[in-house]
C-alpha cells in the first residue's frame, strides 16, 4: 500500500536511535518474569494467591515499563493495558496464545535514522525471522519527501540483525538494492531452497526477489496474476503481497486499494491464477475495517489457517488496528469474532503491519509501521505457529 498518506502517520519526536543502543527488555527477563512460581511472593493465608495469568500479566507490564539506556523513548502509552480476552482456552474458537498479549513495548526497537538519508524513516510491514541464534529482519526504508507537499520518499530494502529480537543493528550503512523500489515485504525461505521475497513494487505493484543468503537480491520481475480464464487482471495496483507454501503450491494473497483480499496461486512462481475472482475477505459490515484491508501475514496453528490484518474504519486517514482471520482451507476466510485484535493505538494511530513470531517459548507479535514495536502473549505455547507454509525451513 504505497498510496500517499496511507499508513504514514507522524513520528513521535526524536524517534532516531543509534545502531546498537539496547533498549532494556532483557529476554531473560522477560522468559524468567512469566515462568510459574518466580517472582511469586508467598501471601498471608487470609490473602487469596494471585492466579499465573494475573502475574503473568503484572510481569510484563513490569517488563515493558522497564527504563533502558537508548536515548530515544516512546511515549507512554495508554493503550500499553493488554487487551482483556478469556482466561484460558478459546476466544471464539481462536487459543488465547494467538490473542491474548502484554502490554507493548514502551521503546521502539528500531526506527528510522532521522538524518534525511535513504532510510530516514521505517515504514510498512517489515518481515522478522529468528535463524538459530540469530533474528533477523528485513525493512522498508522511505527517504524523506524532496517536497514537504508532494509524494513521499522512495522506499528501499534494508536488513538489520540481532540477538535476541528485541535490540537490532543494521547490517550496512546504505540498502541491500540501491535503486529499485522494494516496499510491504513477505519472506520465505523453502527447504533447501533460496530465499523469496515478495514485495511491492513501483506503482503498488506486488514483484518478487530471489537470494541465496537473504543479502544479495536478484529481481524477478512483477507478478503476473491471471483471472480463473487465464485473462490478465485489470491494470492498477496489486499490493500488500502475503504468501503461504504448502505442498508445491504458493498462495498469493494481494490486496487491491486495500478494498478486499484476492488469492491466486502458482506451482511455477511465474504465472499466478485467481482461485476465484471475488475476494476472499472483503471490507466490513464492522465500522473498524468497514474502509481498507489488507493481510500482513498468513499462519497456521493446531491444524487450522489464521491471517493477521490491517483494517481501517477511516479509509488512508493515518489510523490503523489489527486483526485476525481464520480459515479451514485458505479460500473460505471468517472474522474473528473478538475483532480488533488491536485497536487503534490513539498515541501512534498508524501502527500496524503485524506478524507474528515463535521465539520458542512465547509468541511475540510484532508492528513494523512506524516503528517496530512488540508485545508477548500472555500464556505460554508449546508449539509454535507455522509461518510462511509447509515445507519452509528456519535454519
Amino acid at each position: 500500500m504505497a498510496r500517499v498518506g496511507h499508513r504514514h502517520g507522524s513520528l513521535p519526536a526524536a524517534l532516531p536511535r543509534r545502531d546498537g543502543e539496547r533498549v532494556g527488555l532483557p529476554v531473560k527477563m522477560i522468559r524468567c518474569g512469566v515462568s510459574a512460581g518466580r517472582y511469586h511472593r508467598r501471601m498471608p493465608a487470609t490473602r487469596p494467591v494471585p492466579s499465573f495469568r494475573a502475574r503473568a500479566l503484572a510481569v510484563l507490564s513490569l517488563v515493558a515499563a522497564l527504563p533502558g539506556t537508548a536515548t530515544v523513548r516512546a511515549q507512554a502509552l495508554p493503550t500499553a493495558a493488554p487487551v482483556e480476552r478469556a482466561q484460558t482456552g478459546e476466544t471464539d474458537g481462536v487459543p488465547a496464545e494467538l490473542v491474548d498479549f502484554g502490554p507493548v513495548s514502551r521503546l521502539p526497537l528500531f526506527t528510522g535514522r532521522g538524518d534525511g538519508g535513504w532510510d530516514h524513516e521505517v515504514r510498512e510491514r517489515g518481515w522478522i525471522r529468528r535463524e538459530g541464534d540469530r533474528w533477523r529482519m528485513w525493512y522498508t526504508g522511505v527517504a524523506p519527501r524532496p517536497d514537504p507537499a508532494g509524494p513521499r520518499g522512495r522506499c528501499r530494502l534494508g536488513h538489520a540483525t540481532s540477538p535476541d529480537g528485541l535490540n537490532w543493528t543494521r547490517s550496512a550503512p546504505g540498502p541491500q538494492v540501491a535503486e529499485a523500489w522494494i516496499e510491504d515485504v513477505c519472506l520465505i525461505r523453502p527447504t533447501a531452497g533460496v530465499y523469496q521475497l515478495f514485495a511491492e513494487g513501483d506503482d503498488d505493484i506486488a514483484c518478487r526477489w530471489t537470494s541465496a543468503d537473504g543479502i544479495g537480491w536478484q529481481p524477478r520481475g512483477a507478478l503476473d496474476i491471471r483471472l480463473t480464464d487465464g485473462r490478465p487482471i485489470s491494470a492498477g495496483p496489486r499490493g500488500t503481497p502475503a504468501v503461504w507454501l504448502e505442498r508445491g503450491v504458493w498462495h498469493l494473497f494481494y490486496e487491491r486499494q486495500d478494498l478486499g483480499i484476492w488469492l491466486a496461486t502458482s506451482r511455477d512462481l511465474v504465472t499466478w491464477t485467481n482461485v476465484r475472482d471475488e475476494p476472499v475477505l472483503t471490507c466490513g459490515p464492522e465500522p473498524f475495517d468497514a474502509r481498507a484491508v489488507a493481510f500482513n501475514q498468513i499462519f497456521r496453528f493446531r491444524g487450522r489457517y489464521y491471517a493477521l490484518y490491517h483494517a481501517s474504519a477511516m479509509g488512508g486517514q493515518g489510523r490503523w488496528c489489527t486483526c485476525l482471520a481464520m480459515s479451514d482451507d485458505l479460500v473460505h476466510w471468517r472474522k474473528w469474532g473478538g475483532n480488533p485484535l488491536l485497536p487503534v493505538d490513539e498515541t501512534l494511530p498508524s501502527a500496524s503491519s503485524a506478524t507474528l513470531v515463535f521465539d520458542g517459548t512465547r509468541h511475540r507479535l510484532y508492528t513494523t509501521h512506524p516503528v517496530v514495536r512488540v508485545r508477548f502473549s500472555v500464556l505460554p505455547a508449546t508449539v509454535g505457529v507455522e509461518t510462511g507454509g509447509v515445507g519452509e525451513v528456519l535454519p
